[in-house]
Parts: C-alpha cells; sequence; structure tokens
C-alpha cells in the first residue's frame, strides 16, 4: 500500500508529486541540494524535505531514489538531462523503475500502469521524477492528473467505496449555493445525519482519499460547483493560500475544513 510520495523539489514534475501528497494528506518527503535549491529560488518550508550537504543535483537524485521503493519517472519523448540520470541511477541501485513517455501514453493510460507498478513491486514509498518547469510548462498538471487518477484507482482495487457510500447521501441538494468555505460548511452540516458527520469525524485523515473519491460528486453538486459557482472557489483558494485552484482541489480543501469541524464537535461530545 502506498504510504509515502518523496521527490527532489524541483519545479514542475518535482513540485506537483509533493502538492498531490500534501492534498490528500499523504505523508512526503525526500532530499534537496543545499540551501533547498530549485530553479525559482528556495522550496517554501510547507515541503518536508531534507537538505544535502551538497548544492549538486545529481546527489539528491541518488539519495531520493535510494530512500524509495520504486522510481516513476513522467515526461515527453526521449529521456534526457536529469530524467536519463534518475533512470541509470534506478537501473544501478537496483530500485524498480518505471517511464511514462505522454508521447505515446495518454495520462489515464499512464495512470493504470503507474498503479500496476506499484502494487507489482510493492511500492510503499515511491519517488516521482521528470522534467523541471522550464524544460516543460504543462509537466506540472500532467503529473498532478496523472497521480490523483492513480489514487482513484487504487481506491476502486480496495473496494471500499460501497462500504463508505452507506454513510453517504447520493440525491441532489437545493440549489442555494454558497458563496464562501464557511457557508458551505454550513450548509453540509444541516445536510447530514448526526451518523455521516459522526463516521466523518472518526475517519482516519491518512485515508481521507477514500472520503474524497466518495464525497466528490455530493460535494461537488451541492455546493454548485457544477454550475461553476466562481465566488465559492474564488474564497476557496484564498482559505487554501493558492493562487488559483481547481474545483477538485476545493473540494478537498472543504471536505478537510468540514472534518476538522467535525472532529471539535463529535468526537469531544462523545469523550464527554
Amino acid at each position: 500500500m502506498l504510504k509515502k510520495i518523496i521527490s527532489g523539489g524541483q519545479t514542475g514534475a518535482d513540485r506537483a508529486a509533493l502538492d498531490v501528497a500534501i492534498k490528500f494528506d499523504i505523508e512526503h518527503g525526500g532530499w534537496i541540494p543545499k540551501g533547498r535549491k530549485t530553479e525559482k529560488g528556495p522550496l517554501p518550508m510547507k515541503y518536508r524535505l531534507f537538505e544535502m550537504n551538497t548544492s549538486d543535483y545529481r546527489a539528491r537524485t541518488r539519495q531520493n531514489i535510494t530512500d524509495s521503493h520504486g522510481t516513476v519517472i513522467i515526461s515527453r519523448g526521449n529521456l534526457t538531462g536529469g530524467s536519463k540520470l534518475t533512470q541509470s541511477f534506478a537501473i544501478v541501485v537496483g530500485r524498480p523503475n518505471c517511464y511514462l513517455d505522454l508521447l505515446t501514453t495518454e495520462e489515464f493510460e499512464a495512470a493504470i500502469i503507474l498503479k500496476s507498478f506499484i502494487l507489482e513491486n510493492n511500492i510503499q514509498i515511491l519517488n516521482v521524477a521528470g522534467p523541471r518547469l522550464s524544460h516543460h510548462p504543462g509537466i506540472y498538471m500532467d503529473v498532478k492528473t496523472i497521480l490523483e487518477a492513480m489514487l482513484y484507482l487504487l481506491f476502486l482495487d480496495a473496494r471500499q467505496d460501497e462500504y463508505l457510500k452507506e454513510y453517504i447521501p447520493m440525491g441532489p441538494g437545493k440549489e442555494d449555493f454558497p458563496q464562501t468555505m464557511d457557508e458551505a460548511i454550513s450548509l453540509l452540516k444541516d445536510d447530514l445525519s448526526l451518523k455521516t458527520k459522526t463516521f466523518i469525524a472518526k475517519f482516519n485523515s491518512y485515508n481521507i482519499h477514500m472520503l474524497y473519491f466518495t464525497l466528490l460528486d455530493y460535494i461537488r453538486h451541492r455546493v454548485g460547483f457544477d454550475m461553476e459557482n466562481k465566488p465559492l472557489l474564488k474564497d476557496c483558494s484564498v482559505w487554501m493560500k493558492e493562487e488559483k485552484s481547481t474545483i477538485e482541489d476545493a473540494v478537498m480543501g472543504i471536505l478537510k475544513r468540514f472534518k476538522q469541524d467535525l472532529e471539535k464537535d463529535h468526537i469531544l461530545r462523545m469523550v464527554q
């Protein structure tokens, strides 16, 4: 079972992997050159990477391969530069590696291949590599899409969806769409039964991706994201301190905030 995602912290593929891990409350990490060096300056401290005692990118590449159970490289065309070095190091170190060439593989197909790679090699710590943003401007969203689809496929394989849906109302809600994060949380609290709210409050945060994939369609419809609801999307971006968020990112933000509020109300009430 996948438990941790690591990367070298560079812009592009590396950063997308870390952001997906943070979004889904998956443990993240890895090694980064001295000074937390990236092509756009020092890596922000919200990313929990360890600094090498050298600024050499090759040293951190090798260390991340060594510290993981397997490496996936996501790029387009023949590997060059650091991505090619990553594959070479993985072969030398004797760790499984998987190259997803997006010139010949669609994103969903890439997610299926990656899921199989993880399961077949029993990878608990996945190292994600690929080109930096300046070399491939679209790589961030490519990697983000593939990793999120892969997590969804793992969720389906775990066959948890039917069990979780026992607690989740799947019918449509009223079209009184909230305009702020606070209004969205209040709406969900009013909608859901005590049984469901208690279940969400007690649900293990390390498996929040299971709640997310189960609740995604319900929340997206209930808060009006099916109709875009730009004011709410903007407010969610502000709350998450992101310049621009997707609807899926906003749903996760709402879910995390909703769960935090329920933990205060329902777990404490049960203890008392």
